[in-house]
């Protein structure tokens, strides 16, 4: 690490990285170039800039310590600290985060859905691989990567709590790991997707109110009541879908770069850091 360039320094430069989506040489080039950038992590003319192997062994260090979760965590209670407790229920969803798809061969393909490593890959080819990311099929279209699991809650749009799986993992799956019990309301929303006979049963036998779209097929249409209730639901559960918005809007191509499923889990874990961040930063201004 250079002279004087603190972790302090570090951590607000894999912040950046993580609200912009910038790869290690871009972000270096960002810091050098913009003001604001410099001004934020407390740098001068005078110091120097970290360069993209800085900045790559810092993130590495963090993902052998596991801090990333800890990081969340504390942010977390710091934000009760100030008075943003979780309040009014809680939304649960999930976004697929995409990374570069994999150029293998179907036997290839076939050994690493079973877990195998394919044979004849040298070291250095099995550092450019990733066997964790998996496809799935969103609206009729194909994705290869992760999904971020989050829970937030109504009142304040705070990410609570998350998970990050292989993007082929359904969404319900993960439904009871991300349910808040600190939240003052017992209300979840939640999309179809989330909904069986099962879930509703668990939920209420921890006490939870459920609010979950309901979902018609070519067999069973809803009626005019169940439309109606998902219109009511909707105008709350759909305010979680700003959150997305707001990370691939700053983001912009939100592509991750990263091999494997730890280092995702701690990048994507960054991107929902530095969210509760800034929107921490929104809700002091609105409430100033």
């Amino acid at each position: 690490m250079p002279r004087g360039l603190t972790s302090s320094c570090c951590l607000k430069i894999l912040i950046l990285q993580s609200l912009y989506n910038l790869s290690d040489e871009g972000l270096e080039f960002q810091i050098l170039d913009r003001y604001s950038f410099s001004r934020f992590l407390g740098l001068h003319a005078a110091s120097k800039v970290p360069d993209a192997t800085t900045i790559w062994r810092f993130r590495e260090d963090l993902i052998k310590a596991g801090v990333v979760d800890t990081l969340f965590s504390r942010f977390d209670a710091f934000l009760h600290e100030q008075g943003y407790r979780a309040q009014k229920g809680q939304f649960v969803d999930a976004s697929i985060v995409k990374v570069p798809v994999q150029r293998n061969n179907r036997e290839e393909n076939k050994q690493i859905k079973n877990g195998q490593r394919p044979e004849g890959w040298s070291e250095h080819k099995k550092r450019q691989k990733d066997t964790d990311a998996r496809w799935t099929q969103k609206n009729n279209k194909s994705f290869f990567g992760y999904k971020n699991h989050i829970s937030v809650d109504v009142k304040h749009k705070l990410i609570r709590r998350y998970e990050v799986t292989s993007a082929n993992v359904h969404d319900s799956n993960i439904f009871d790991e991300l349910l808040d019990p600190g939240n003052s309301s017992r209300d979840v929303w939640a999309d179809s997707a989330y909904r069986s006979e099962d879930a509703i049963d668990r939920l209420k036998s921890n006490g939870y109110r459920e609010h979950l779209q309901r979902k018609g097929s070519r067999n069973y249409k809803l009626t005019k009541w169940e439309q109606q209730g998902n219109r009511t639901r909707s105008r709350i559960r759909s305010r979680v879908e700003h959150i997305f918005g707001v990370q691939a809007q700053r983001a912009g191509n939100m592509i991750l770069r990263g091999i494997g499923i730890i280092r995702a889990v701690n990048k994507i874990g960054l991107r929902n850091l530095a969210y509760n961040l800034d929107r921490y930063g929104t809700l002091c201004v609105v409430h100033r």
